[in-house]
């Protein structure tokens, strides 16, 4: 069984694959002051009762939990193989941008389970901290794209800085009209979010010319598909699928 870890600034999604298929999945908050041994602990946890893990994959945006990882992945999971996706691991992905190293590994991850299942070119919008647009050439190159503050920060921004505004629970309102505080700031992010990736999808279309797919994932992509216009696709474990290429590619 393979354990594929992918930390991000928010939260960390693991995922247990039996060969391609994923079997069982969990979704915790990434604590970026945890120590290995409190990561070794949750970890044990999780895999109680689950079957062993033969190899782990793993892709962090957090310098701080990676660098804690390293040394309990080398003593928690010593038998297996390990895959860490970083400068110099092989992804197959070319990367044509200014700066290649200051990509996140989750992008060039999902670069390649893009892919792989739907062709290019293609556009991957991950909905996370960050609102990432990542842009996928016909020959699986990552192009580069666009990155804009995520739903969750805007929101708690917005009340923060707002005295009379406050954190909602992101839902589709009544009507794009809100009829209270509320309402009106449901509207203006499940409307608001969807029309900016809307606008950037467009924008970059007109750029790379006609796409294969435009693919949502993250965790807030179910806030915003059903309003989308552009978004063709939901592949909610696209980073955890990527992982499992990767782990393939570097241990065949």
């Amino acid at each position: 069984m393979l354990l594929a870890v992918d930390v991000g600034n928010t939260n960390t999604v693991l995922g247990l694959f039996d060969g391609e298929d994923l079997v069982q999945s969990w979704r915790i908050t990434t604590h970026a002051r945890a120590t290995g041994d409190e990561m070794a602990l949750t970890y044990r946890g999780l895999l109680t009762n689950q079957p062993t893990v033969t190899g782990l994959a793993l892709c962090s945006t957090v310098p701080s939990v990676l660098r804690e990882m390293r040394p309990m992945i080398a003593e928690s999971f010593a038998d297996v193989p390990v895959v860490i996706v970083e400068p110099g691991t092989k992804t197959g992905v070319p990367v044509l941008t200014d700066n290649p190293k200051e990509v996140g590994a989750d992008r060039i991850v999902n670069t390649l389970a893009a892919h792989q299942q739907y062709g290019g070119p293609c556009i991957v919008v991950d909905f996370g901290t960050s609102t990432n647009l990542d842009v996928v050439s016909a020959k699986g190159e990552f192009l580069g794209g666009a990155l804009a503050p995520g739903i969750d920060i805007s929101l708690e921004a917005l009340a923060a800085r707002a005295a009379q505004l406050r954190k909602v629970e992101v839902l589709k309102p009544r009507s794009p009209v809100g009829k209270n505080t509320v309402e009106a700031l449901q509207s203006g992010a499940v409307y608001g979010f969807a029309g900016q990736v809307d606008g950037l999808v467009d924008r970059i279309i007109d750029e790379v010319g006609p796409v294969t797919a435009v693919v949502a994932t993250g965790g807030l992509a179910t806030v915003v598909i059903g309003e989308s216009e552009t978004i063709t696709h939901h592949d909610p474990n696209l980073t955890l699928t990527g992982l499992r290429m990767v782990f393939e590619r570097n241990t065949d």
